[in-house]
């Protein structure tokens, strides 16, 4: 009865094994698919090697661990009458220096990688491309994104379109909380702040329409803050920018305090006008002050 009960218990062991060496098998093969990260550019391609790199590094660790766990569970089975008992074992030199020296090397491989990919990946670092760099000015609202278009001087809502191939830099900022910006396929996420303004500079190289969303809880909209950024070529972009300036709507100061109110399931619009400082009134309608300013 006793053996059978300490087979039994092999059994099961062996299946919990199998069954999580499937599961990693499994989770190995949708990882390695290019696709499933979307990378539609030069960052978010940086970001999706990124991920992989730091995954196979963390498998240093979870490989032998894996190894460990099944070679001493087929070993010191409770069948294996050969194997070694040692109840007054404490201390081995060898395994000592293995348990300090393998995260010393983990910590400096993932240090070189921080360090490597921080300056890759930082968003203000230009891109080139077919052409000089498409500045947008974007505002985040409760609860849509406005996008402004200041070298043609008009604007949208809740879509942002950008001819393929060319770099883009979008200078951010918010009309209400802190917002985050982020469109996975293209770009990481990054902050738009009340009186404050940031950068985020990417390229689309294939078409497509790709979403794009606030990922900062910031109310009751907050789960319905999405846009569509379409990468077209050059001259549907073009065709795109005709079509907001035919626009009968202009946003003025009063059509600005309307859009800025707070709403949610905000529909596409364009404005076929825009003020020349309507992006830096924002932002300055956020900054107190100057405590000299009364003196002068």
């Amino acid at each position: 009865m006793r053996g059978e009960g300490h087979c039994g218990r092999s059994r099961m062991a062996i299946r919990l094994i199998a069954g999580m060496a499937a599961a990693l098998a499994l989770t190995g093969c949708t990882f390695g698919s290019a696709d499933d990260f979307g990378a539609a550019g030069p960052v978010s391609g940086t970001i999706r090697e990124l991920l992989i790199t730091a995954a196979g590094v963390m498998l240093i660790v979870v490989i032998p661990v894996y190894l460990l766990t099944i070679g001493f569970a087929w070993r010191y089975r409770a069948s294996n009458r050969s194997a070694r008992y040692a109840p007054d074992w404490a201390y081995s030199p060898r395994i000592d220096f293995v348990i300090w020296a393998v995260p010393m090397l983990i910590i400096a491989a993932l240090g070189t990688l921080v360090w490597i990919y921080t300056h890759r990946l930082d968003p203000y670092r230009p891109l080139q491309g077919d052409g000089p760099p498409l500045v947008i000015q974007a505002v985040a609202m409760d609860w849509k994104w406005l996008f402004i278009y200041p070298e043609h001087k008009v604007a949208a809502v809740n879509e942002l379109v950008i001819p393929r191939g060319r770099p883009v830099t979008i200078a951010l900022t918010s009309d209400t909380v802190m917002n985050a910006f982020f469109v996975p396929e293209l770009a990481g996420q990054i902050y738009a702040m009340a009186g404050m303004e940031t950068r985020l500079n990417f390229r689309a190289d294939r078409d497509g329409a790709y979403v794009g969303r606030n990922t900062q809880y910031s109310g009751s909209g907050f789960a319905d803050q999405s846009f569509t950024l379409r990468a077209v070529p050059a001259q549907d972009y073009d065709d795109w920018i005709d079509l907001l300036r035919q626009s009968p709507l202009a946003l003025d100061q009063e059509a600005y305090a309307a859009l800025a109110a707070p709403s949610s399931k905000v529909p596409v619009a364009y404005y076929s006008a825009v003020p020349e400082d309507l992006f830096a009134s924002v932002i300055a309608s956020y900054r107190l002050p100057s405590a000299h300013a009364g003196h002068e």
